[in-house]
């Protein structure tokens, strides 16, 4: 199924990443007709001291007319980064590209942004820094700590850990200590299930789990009910953001994330729904062929409006475009 995802992907990398994408004026937060049509989407950095005010609105969020009217800001997915000469695997990348895709977004002015900051630009037009975009990464792999949070921090950047909670503590994967120190300094600590099985696959009447063998009311509270909670024990964070298992997105569970306070999902580069923009915010996969200048391209092509600054010139341009 992942590769039908990133063959996906790279489908949509020519043709604007396939999202249910409409893309962008934001209303200001001063703004308070709904559906207001002026273009308040200009970004403002962070006030002296660097930190944002994340603080989320409790109000009803704007309409999905207005959400969807809005920039889209990039968000990127990582799974693996592996120390090795060159990745082949679709999910991974290697260590050397990974450290210079960062660069190339610190250079470049990018700042990171956090759930609660896009949140509040999504549902209610609030600013966000200069040229945000977002880092995810997915299923808890250690690499994820050792080798990402060391770049993220060289630049400033937080990300965005969607944690499948089977893996905490396993080989290859983060323990709970780790995980807690991403959350004490600031990256944000999401789910990503328990068992990261296709939320479109989940039943909602009481049946056996084929996994466990016990009587489960409700897929949800299989995946989403204590695990949660487990998780939130760990970070010492509330959880209110999801990522879809292989960014499968269904609009039958859409309802399930809002009984459970959960005011954002992450899908892959399919459509979002026009109706439910929040909870199918799009984002792309960095797969092993993408160089830094590629990135870019790709982050310019698959986001509606999103400010991202051309290639510095036609030759950075020429081989970016070979190489992704």
């Amino acid at each position: 199924m992942k590769t039908f995802f990133l063959l996906l992907l790279a489908g949509a990398a020519l043709a604007g990443c396939g999202g249910n994408d409409s893309g962008a004026k934001t209303a200001n937060s001063t703004d308070t007709a709904a559906g207001k049509s002026g273009d308040s989407s200009k970004t403002t950095t962070p006030a002296a001291g660097g930190a944002p005010n994340t603080a989320v609105t409790d109000r009803a969020p704007d309409p999905a007319s207005v959400i969807m009217a809005r920039k889209e800001v990039p968000v990127l997915c990582y799974h693996h980064i592996y120390d090795i000469p060159k990745a082949t695997r679709e999910y991974d990348v290697t260590v050397s590209e990974f450290k210079k895709q960062l660069k190339m977004l610190h250079d470049s002015g990018y700042h990171s942004v956090l759930p609660d900051q896009l949140y509040n630009y999504l549902a209610f037009g609030t600013p966000l820094p200069e040229k945000p975009f977002m880092l995810t990464y997915d299923d808890t792999d250690v690499e994820q700590f050792t080798v990402a949070k060391p770049e993220m921090d060289k630049y400033g950047f937080k990300g965005v850990y969607f944690i499948m909670t089977i893996s905490i503590g396993r080989p290859r994967y983060m323990s709970k200590e780790q995980i807690r120190q991403l959350a004490d300094e600031g990256h944000a600590i999401e789910s990503h299930t328990w068992r990261h099985d296709r939320v479109d696959k989940y039943l909602t009447t009481p049946h056996i789990d084929k996994g466990t063998g016990k009587m489960v009311d409700n897929d949800w509270d299989l995946q989403l009910g204590t695990q949660r909670k487990r998780l939130e024990d760990i970070s010492g964070k509330p959880i209110h953001y999801f990522a879809y298992p292989f960014g499968i997105w269904s609009k039958a569970g859409i309802p399930e994330l809002k009984k459970r306070d959960i005011r954002m999902a992450f899908q892959l580069s399919t459509k979002r729904d026009p109706e439910e923009p929040l909870h199918t915010v799009r984002r792309i996969i960095v797969p092993p062929t993408w160089s830094a200048e590629g990135l870019l391209r790709v982050m310019r092509s698959a986001f509606r409006n999103a400010d991202v600054p051309k290639a510095a010139s036609a030759a950075v341009a020429d081989t970016a475009a070979k190489r992704s």
